[in-house]
């Protein structure tokens, strides 16, 4: 899942995003400057957005209005120092989703985060499925019919992507974008390789990959023969 961190604090932020990075599989981008944060949320898709109040350039409250007023619909939790209770009411009345005031643990704003998004599709349960496919959020695990699916570290995150986006087409670039990994190596050609790799792993599951000309890749349920 991919989070757009906006926070002017740089050591917060970096320690926020290797940790989230680590302990919830997040890939998460940085933008220290309101107006920059901006321009990015206007140009590319991110999964939700963890907001600070305080920023340089244009401050949490006029992202916030800004965002909302064109129906951009991305979940935002605002972190910030402002603690009080017309702080929080009236962030979530300009369109917040949560708020989580500073200082805070992190397992929270993971739980917090995730159960955003959950709520953003429609899930009311930690996992993602898809026929016979699930991906359990919380253990990172992939099962067919019960079964775990065995994967290597990149089959396993393009299919986490995928899954994430079960149903709509994303091109290799988004793929990339999204995953969270070492692996010096992983390149659009890498996303290929393990694109083929993946099809014939999920073969007879009742859920296949489906290249979408000129758009990407989609995780859909596999058509039955008559």
């Amino acid at each position: 899942m991919r989070i757009l961190l906006i926070e002017d604090e740089a050591e917060l932020a970096r320690w926020l995003s290797r940790s989230l990075a680590r302990h919830a599989g997040f890939v998460v981008e940085w933008a220290d400057d309101g107006l920059l944060a901006e321009r990015r949320l206007a140009m590319e898709e991110f999964d939700a957005v963890i907001l600070d109040l305080g920023l340089p350039g244009m401050d949490g409250h006029s992202l916030l209005a800004k965002i909302r007023a064109r129906d951009d619909r991305t979940p935002v939790l605002v972190l910030t120092a402002r603690d009080s209770l017309a702080e929080r009411i009236g962030t979530l009345h300009e369109g917040a989703d949560d708020f989580l005031p500073k200082p805070f643990v992190l397992e929270e704003l993971e739980a917090r985060l995730i159960a955003l998004i959950r709520r953003s599709r429609g899930r009311e349960h930690p996992r993602l499925t898809l026929g016979n496919l699930v991906f359990d959020t919380a253990g990172q695990k992939f099962t067919v019919r019960g079964v775990p699916l065995q994967l290597s570290p990149r089959e396993h995150s393009v299919l986490r992507v995928l899954i994430q986006k079960s149903g709509e087409p994303i091109n290799k670039q988004q793929i990339l974008d999204r995953i969270v990994t070492d692996d010096a190596d992983i390149n659009l050609e890498a996303i290929e390789v393990a694109v083929h790799r993946l099809r014939k792993k999920l073969a007879d599951t009742g859920v296949q990959i489906v290249t979408m000309r000129g758009m990407g890749y989609s995780l859909e349920n596999a058509v039955e023969n008559p």
